[in-house]
């Protein structure tokens, strides 16, 4: 059984993390023979306030990666103080080691590039923190236009929504297109405001 990882954190932003699981927790409970699973984590175990006011409960703390095939970590106001919190570096660096795919939502890249682990690649985050993308590392190529880019071990979404779509990415990459169309008519979500999935 592989398993995706969603961060939790204070201050995340509420869509942030439970888009990606609305995706991820949909497919792997309709299809459990694709051998999946998906939680959320955060720093202690325990519950997060989250950026608007929502308390959101985790499943276990970020001492146990095993068997971790994805980690995505969302973004919201709290990346900033992740962003200079060495311990937080040095624990994403360390799950870069060990987790063969990490994604990030919205300014969860921003907590990426802080860490190094964006140097010299292709990525984006929310529209409002495009430049402080930049200036956090200049070797970044920032995609100002995508939804999410994917520069294989790593993938990066646009803000919040975003997560949506990028989730349905990546479901693509770990089982098929078809898949991905089925989980996307389940969730009745129609990307870029099209017509609602028949």
């Amino acid at each position: 059984m592989s398993r995706i990882d969603i961060l939790l954190f204070d201050g995340v932003e509420e869509l942030d993390a439970v888009g990606p699981w609305e995706i991820f927790s949909a497919w792997c409970q309709n299809h459990p023979q694709d051998g999946w699973a998906v939680r959320m984590i955060s720093p202690d175990g325990g519950p997060v306030a989250c950026a608007k006011g929502l308390a959101v409960a985790a499943h276990a703390g970020l001492d146990d990666l095993d068997g971790t095939g994805v980690l995505v970590h969302p973004g919201g106001i709290g990346t900033r103080a992740l962003m200079r919190d060495e311990r937080h570096l040095d624990w994403v660096r360390a799950a870069r080691e060990t987790v063969p795919l990490l994604a990030s939502v919205c300014t969860g890249s921003l907590v990426y590039a802080a860490a190094g682990l964006l140097r010299g690649k292709r990525a984006t985050t929310h529209w409002g923190s495009l430049d402080l993308l930049a200036e956090t590392d200049p070797t970044i190529a920032v995609d100002r236009e995508s939804r999410w880019v994917d520069e294989g071990g790593i993938v990066t979404s646009a803000g919040v929504s975003a997560g949506i779509d990028m989730a349905l990415h990546l479901l693509t990459r770990l089982t098929s297109s078809e898949r991905a169309e089925e989980v996307r008519r389940y969730v009745d979500y129609a990307p870029e405001g099209g017509r609602r999935p028949r």
